[in-house]
This record gives C-alpha cells, structure tokens and sequence, in this order.
C-alpha cells in the first residue's frame, strides 16, 4: 500500500492524480476533511455522484453503489466515514473486503479510520486494503510542524503571525486545529481594518477576549521568571475570579516540572539544543534553558513537587483545606528562596 505524506498527497491531488482508493488514519480529524474537500473540489461530483456513509451503521447502499458507473460524471465520489466502527465479522465488513479486492476505477472511495490505537492492534483494514488504497496518517502536528501549519493558515488570509501570537494560540487551544482555525478567522476579521497585518500576542489575547491585565498565562510566565511575589499576587487575583483552584495547581506544577527536567539535564552537561529537545520543550522555548541558573535547586523543585501532589490531593479528595492558603504554600516552598 503506498503511503503519502500530507505535502505529497496534496501536490498528488493538484496534479489530478486521484486514486479509486483511499485510507485516512490518525486522529487528526479536521486534516482528513480538509483533504476530502480538496478530492471532492477535484471530482466535482453532482449530488447524484457522491455519498458519505457512516461506519456504524448499515453499508451496503455504500457498496451497491461503489459498484455502480458515474451517472453523467467521469467519477463518483464515497466517503466511509468512522470504519474503525465497523463489527468485525459482520457480513457488512465481508461484503467491504470483498469490494476492495477489486474496486471500481470510476469510483473514489475514502475510508476514514478514526481510531489510532484500534487500528494499529487490528490490521484488518490495512491488509483488505495493501493491494487497493493510497494510505495517509494524519497524526496530531505538534512543534514545528504546528507552527508552519498556522503561519499558512494565516498566510491565506494574508495576516503574519509573530511566535509570540503563534505560541499564545497553541496555549489556548493545544494542537486543535478545529479550534486554532475558528480562532485564526476570529483574528482574520479582529485586524481587517488595520493597515498593519501583523498578528501579535496581544491581538490574541484580545481576541479570544483577555485584556493585557488578565492574560491567562501571566502566571506561569511569572513562575517561569521565578517571580515569587508576581505569583502570589496572580494566583490571589485568580482565586478572587473564581478560577479553580486546581486549575491554578496545573498551571504552577506544569511549569515546576518544567524547571526541573531542565535543571537535570543541565546538569549532565547536555547544551541548549540537547535540553529543549530532551525536555519537549518546544522550539521557541529554548530561551528557558539560558534562564537555568535562576531556577529553584533541585531538592527545591522536589520539595515542591511533593507540595503540589499533597495539595492536589487535599483539594480532590476532601475539599478541606483554604484554597488559597494551599497554593501560595506551594509557591511559596517553590519560588520562597
């Protein structure tokens, strides 16, 4: 079964190059559609030629008409959706492999596989499908990958994002691209009066509707710059808003254990490059290693992990406890030097 990455698919598409077969897998849902779109836009299918059919339920209208010639078009378009949804031994899934073994040239059948785990235990489609398909994962982008992602996307709507803003909406948003497109359009009609393109971490903010006051990663930047008293003041601001209390815990564990993987992997002597890859920390974050030396001493950051843990238990469990008290101890035994 051939495989083809994301750019290769794409530049196979633009040529016209459309295979009778195809199989997505991985679980990055919002790429497979894209690249639907792209083979229907391609296709051009009427409403006569084309069908998507989900995996649970029944598929032999699929089938019936996989095996049926175009009616007044050179292709016919049908997208499985969900197949990992399939049952096993179902005579729906006998009828299925028993199509691929000799698919119809005139029709374009997609079959979505949406479940990664599921389909790299069970190969029973990738085998139905090694003769037939051209096959495409489309696992989750993450890092660099990422951030060329959203600097097309804001390219395409002729906006240039700084890493700032880039590294803003991965916060916000994770590796969503679902969400980091709705927000992208949200920032695409933020600037259309502005003569100045340019897409800053403070356009995010106001987008997604913070103010510069109530940025939401003011406190782990000043956790990060081992501000104690910027933290203390944060984390009281937040508390009086209403944030969760573990919410907050997340958000100052997340960067404790931060510190301390980069605190011990200095340690080994490994250089800035060596650390942001061993620690995952992502491209533009390698400007926290040079800041090491500042960062709390290892007992230290132990110390106040076990705080932490003892905390998030305390808050979970029996919700006894003030809050506030909790997580100023734990910045406090953290950030206290």
């Amino acid at each position: 079964m051939p495989k083809l990455t994301a750019p290769k698919f794409a530049a196979e598409i633009k040529a016209g190059n459309i295979a009778p077969v195809y199989y997505f897998t991985g679980d990055d849902v919002y790429r497979k559609l894209e690249f639907e779109k792209q083979i229907r836009a391609a296709l051009a299918p009427d409403e006569f030629n084309f069908m998507r059919v989900d995996g649970s339920g029944d598929i032999a209208g699929l089938l019936t008409a996989a095996n049926t010639a175009p009616v007044f078009s050179a292709r016919r378009m049908i997208v499985l959706n969900n197949a990992d949804k399939i049952r096993k031994g179902a005579n729906a899934a006998a009828a299925l492999a028993q199509y691929l073994a000799n698919p119809l040239e005139s029709t374009c059948l997609i079959v979505l596989h949406n479940d990664s785990k599921k389909s790299k235990k069970d190969k029973t489609f990738e085998d139905a499908l090694a003769a037939c398909a051209v096959a495409a994962d489309f696992a989750p982008l993450a890092g660099a990958q990422l951030f060329a992602w959203l600097r097309d996307k804001f390219a395409e709507r002729g906006l240039k994002a700084e890493t700032a803003a880039l590294e803003m909406l991965e916060e916000t948003a994770g590796g969503d691209l679902t969400a980091l497109s709705a927000e992208i359009e949200k920032l695409s009609l933020y600037l259309a009066d502005r003569a100045d393109k340019t897409v800053g971490a403070a356009d995010v903010l106001a987008s997604i509707g913070f103010s510069k006051e109530e940025n939401p990663f003011a406190l782990s930047n000043a956790v990060m710059n081992c501000d104690g008293a910027q933290s203390l003041r944060l984390a009281g601001v937040m508390l009086a808003a209403g944030e969760e209390p573990v919410s907050i815990l997340n958000k100052i564990s997340a960067c404790a254990v931060k510190m301390l993987r980069i605190r011990r992997l200095a340690a080994a002597g490994l250089n800035q490059y060596e650390i942001t890859q061993a620690a995952g920390l992502l491209p533009w974050e390698g400007r926290l290693v040079s800041a090491a030396p500042r960062y709390p001493v290892l007992k230290t950051l132990q110390r106040a992990l076990d705080k932490i843990i003892e905390a998030d238990m305390t808050l979970k469990s029996s919700g006894s406890g003030d809050p506030e008290i909790l997580i100023k101890g734990v910045i406090l035994t953290l950030l206290g030097r």
